[in-house]
């Protein structure tokens, strides 16, 4: 019974605790940083596998209709979580790196409410399901803050002397900051807007749309590439492993972006 007791202490919120104590909480944000980035590299690859059916919007439709039973709003609103959690924990360590932010705990804070309020009203408008909002519009807000920001991290970051690599991976971060849960939010004001192949491909036949969404391709095909392969780096001693690693996750990156933007530019 002891023995017992004291394996579930360990392996749920006391083990947490004792991490932060031992580590302390950066190591931890730092892990959940990285597991949140590739379980959305994941989820982003699967996403343009989804859209590529686009071609036939039918069979789209019927896709749709399977994830719809198979996958719950519940958990399709869980998403939510490593969605903002990456983007937000990815400002705060473009705060830290690039802006000189020394008052970690505090963004930490900060994370943890937008967070939760933006999930909160994530799960508020997929309750509705009945919003309506002009795509131009909407992108055309998110575009304009999201340049604003990589503006800002481009100016800083020319101080610097990393290498290009290292920056154009940070002012893609910048970039995602807000277009990543920007494009969450936008799919689930209305149900139609991402699982409705006939609104799909008319929102995607507009000029403006298709540079938001080539943007955001590419921006995350590199992001994704890039710190996966980082990953790699850290915890691969040999450097022939770290090579495969880079390799494969180059050429895996390079072809899904291709395939999004195939789709992109074939699509109206």
């Amino acid at each position: 019974m002891s023995a017992s007791f004291t394996f579930k202490r360990i392996t749920g919120v006391d083990y947490l605790h004792r991490l932060s104590r031992t580590h302390g909480w950066p190591y931890i944000h730092s892990w959940a940083h990285r597991v949140s980035g590739v379980l959305l590299t994941l989820y982003v690859c699967l996403h343009i596998i989804t859209l590529s059916s686009l071609k036939d919007p039918e069979l789209f439709d019927n896709k749709m209709r399977f994830f719809a039973s198979v996958i719950p709003g519940f958990f399709e609103w869980l998403l939510a979580f490593p969605v903002i959690y990456h983007c937000l924990n990815g400002g705060r360590l473009l705060l830290y790196e690039i802006f000189g932010n020394r008052k970690d705990q505090a963004v930490l804070g900060w994370v943890f409410i937008i967070s939760l309020a933006y999930i909160v009203l994530l799960g508020f408008f997929m309750a509705l399901g009945n919003q309506n909002v002009s795509a131009i519009l909407f992108w055309v807000y998110m575009v304009v803050v999201s340049l604003f920001i990589t503006y800002l991290t481009v100016r800083k970051i020319k101080q610097s002397d990393a290498s290009f690599a290292w920056k154009l991976q940070r002012i893609s971060g910048a970039f995602l900051f807000v277009m990543i849960p920007a494009h969450m939010l936008y799919m689930h004001l209305d149900p139609f807007s991402g699982r409705d192949a006939q609104v799909i491909i008319a929102r995607m036949s507009n000029g403006f749309i298709k540079l938001v969404d080539i943007s955001l391709v590419c921006s995350v095909m590199y992001h994704s590439g890039y710190g996966i392969v980082a990953i790699c780096r850290d915890y691969l001693s040999s450097y022939r492993l770290q090579l495969i690693c880079r390799f494969s996750i180059s050429v895996i990156m390079i072809v899904f972006a291709w395939l999004g933007l195939k789709l992109i530019f074939t699509i109206g």
